[in-house]
């Protein structure tokens, strides 16, 4: 049963101290088996729609982004996802992203949501993608923004891969997170907004401190060496997708090649419409929630 943020036992519970930052959006939380949790947080009415933050984030990404413009005609519900903001996974278990699309469904269950929208953002969208290949029955569709859907080299395998070692992993993030993380973490979080800048709301409210812990930047490295397997699977199953599937794109992103993976994946999954936001960056959702409102909008029952 979901439970407020006070009576949550474990780690990864908001402190009071936490809690009392106005940039931390209060939290609900479903335990799940295995000492896991799903971190959540609900606003407006309407159709339900499930939104899934993507890399060094946590579910204030999707809260400052399109979540208020989603909100005028959705109940939403964002949620943390696995190993990030302040849900619980177990180290070592929980990273790839078939697991993490099974965990955010039994959420969903607990909560009583019907068919809703899965809205994913980069690795949240992937997520979604597993989603709807696992649950195709279960949900209204699903919007896929600036998707990471084929397994190649990235940036985070480099950066954050290491951390996840089960040997020396641990002592590598605290030596790093002690010392090139505060110079390093800023560099990307503003390079994923690019060509835009970060906008000022986001700079001042998202609470970076939270999504740039040593625990989540370890579980990044967990989730970055999982990728390959779990996106090679992903790749031999657009075919079979059955859900209406909205992608949309930043025709500028640097982060994610929205021509490799969101064209190629379009014209893979059966019916998928593409939408491709002229000169937009990665986090296109920021400056253009209204084209997310519009693709949500064309799944709704």
């Amino acid at each position: 049963m979901p439970v407020a943020a006070h009576s949550l036992p474990g780690p990864a519970r908001p402190t009071s101290g936490e809690q009392a930052d106005p940039r931390i959006v209060p939290r609900r939380f479903v335990q799940l088996p295995d000492e896991r949790t799903i971190a959540y947080a609900e606003t407006g009415s309407g159709p339900d729609l499930v939104a899934i933050h993507g890399t060094l984030m946590c579910l204030e990404d999707q809260w400052l982004g399109p979540v208020p413009a989603l909100a005028e005609h959705f109940r939403v519900v964002a949620v943390d996802r696995p190993g990030h903001g302040f849900s619980l996974r177990p180290r070592g278990r929980g990273a790839d992203i078939w697991d993490q699309a099974t965990q955010i469904r039994a959420a969903v269950r607990e909560l009583g949501l019907e068919r809703p929208v899965i809205l994913g953002h980069s690795f949240g969208a992937a997520i979604a993608l597993a989603y709807g290949m696992l649950y195709p029955d279960e949900i209204a569709g699903i919007v896929s923004l600036a998707p990471v859907c084929f397994p190649e080299l990235r940036l985070e395998h480099l950066l954050f891969g290491p951390r996840a070692l089960p040997l020396g992993g641990d002592l590598l993030t605290r030596i790093l997170h002690a010392s090139s993380d505060p110079a390093l973490l800023p560099l990307l979080w503003n390079a994923m907004f690019l060509p835009q800048a970060m906008p000022q709301q986001f700079r001042q409210n998202f609470p970076f401190e939270l999504a740039g812990r040593a625990a989540q930047i370890t579980a990044e490295g967990e989730d970055a060496g999982w990728l390959w397997p779990a996106l090679t699977r992903s790749a031999m199953g657009y075919s079979s997708l059955r859900v209406p599937t909205r992608i949309l794109c930043g025709g500028a992103d640097i982060v994610v090649n929205s021509y490799l993976h969101g064209v190629v994946a379009a014209r893979l999954i059966p019916g998928a419409s593409l939408e491709m936001v002229a000169g937009a960056g990665h986090m296109f959702p920021h400056s253009h929630p209204e084209v997310v409102v519009r693709a949500a909008l064309s799944l709704r029952n």
